[in-house]
């Protein structure tokens, strides 16, 4: 093989490389998005949780007094 097939395969293989660290990349975008909505839905729910509590711990010291 001449110096300048070994270059040609080279070149190939780090073109390949470079569309397989591409092709990680947009997936783990992908990924890290998906994550981030859920990030943010796991956030509602606990501000809704804290919210609901909140109103039970209302009803709660409302009907202890009503008592």
């Amino acid at each position: 093989m001449t110096q300048r097939e070994d270059t040609a395969l080279i070149a190939g293989q780090l073109a390949d490389l470079t569309e397989a660290v591409k092709a990680m990349a947009d997936q783990l975008s992908s990924i890290r998005e998906r994550a981030d909505t859920q990030q943010e839905r796991i956030d509602l729910a606990a501000r809704e949780l804290t919210e609901v509590s909140s109103r039970l711990q209302a009803a709660a010291d409302a009907l202890r007094q009503s008592l």
